[in-house]
């Protein structure tokens, strides 16, 4: 017989009981359930959040195994979104989970965001369209937003707050075309660009083909940078960085930096970046 109560007794002492209940009332939004927001999904349950949001169309394939929680023999080619609603509710049965099979788009967003606590961000590294329109009505809605970036073995984390800098201003995407868009995406999470020091194999980082090398580290790694600024935020509890303030950690080069680049893309040193980035990407 499942009981909350019990499931969850292994937190209290980091977080107290009354802490514990409060995140039980909490919903959470998750936009993409494969590599991070599988991961985002199964940590977040343990945590003991009692409702999520939860959207993807896509099914698991092979090439997902190296890195996706539901991504195993007996899930393939199945829906991610139902194997990973089952996996969270063998966690925790008495989850409200509301179900967005067919993605996000502007039909369906605010529904998506409806009493919502926090959003988030799992959605494909090139899916800027439904990224740019989730974060904006976050913005709208003043709905707290974050996203931890699998890069290289390492995480990329940054936050966006309800009267703080906001993702647009931060990423100045609008107006670019879209592997220009990509590029300034990829030097706004990771301005140290730590990640480029190692990848042996450069023709594996294809923009034009909207593909990338990820590790399942990487993914681990942002799952628990993610999980534990949600419960700074959820609970007004701890310092949380919030644009143009970032964090990146890279276990493979053993660093940790706060990042900071003031004006977002627009400091002077990421319009060096962006050129250097562009160079090296062809």
């Amino acid at each position: 017989m499942y009981n909350y109560d019990a499931a969850v007794s292994r937190n209290i002492g980091w977080v107290t009981l009354d802490e514990q209940n409060t995140l039980r009332q909490k919903r959470i939004a998750i936009a993409g359930l494969g590599g991070v927001g599988g991961a985002h999904l199964i940590t977040l349950s343990r945590l003991g959040i009692g409702g999520f949001n939860i959207s993807d169309f896509d099914t698991f394939e092979v090439h997902n195994f190296n890195r996706q929680q539901g991504a195993s023999m007996s899930t393939l080619d199945r829906p991610k979104l139902d194997v990973m609603k089952e996996r969270a509710l063998d966690i925790n049965p008495e989850l409200n989970i509301q179900e967005f099979p067919e993605g996000i788009d502007s039909q369906n967003v605010d529904q998506f965001l409806e009493g919502v606590d926090l959003y988030v961000d799992a959605l494909d590294f090139f899916a800027l369209e439904a990224r740019k329109l989730v974060f904006k009505k976050c913005e709208e809605k003043k709905i707290p937003a974050i996203t931890a970036a699998p890069l290289g073995m390492g995480c990329a984390f940054l936050a966006f707050i309800p009267g703080k800098m906001s993702f647009e201003d931060y990423f100045r995407l609008d107006g670019l075309s879209e592997k220009d868009q990509l590029i300034r995406f990829l030097i706004g999470l990771a301005p140290t660009m730590w990640q480029r020091h190692y990848l042996v194999d450069k023709s594996t980082a294809d923009f034009d083909a909207h593909k990338g090398p990820s590790m399942p580290m990487a993914v681990d790694l942002c799952a628990g940078i993610a999980g534990i600024n949600a419960l700074k935020i959820l609970l007004g509890r701890g310092s949380v960085l919030s644009a143009p303030y970032g964090l990146h950690f890279d276990g493979y080069l053993n660093k940790s930096k706060i990042t900071h680049r003031w004006w977002g893309n627009k400091h002077p040193l990421q319009q060096i970046s962006f050129r250097i980035a562009k160079k090296i990407l062809g």
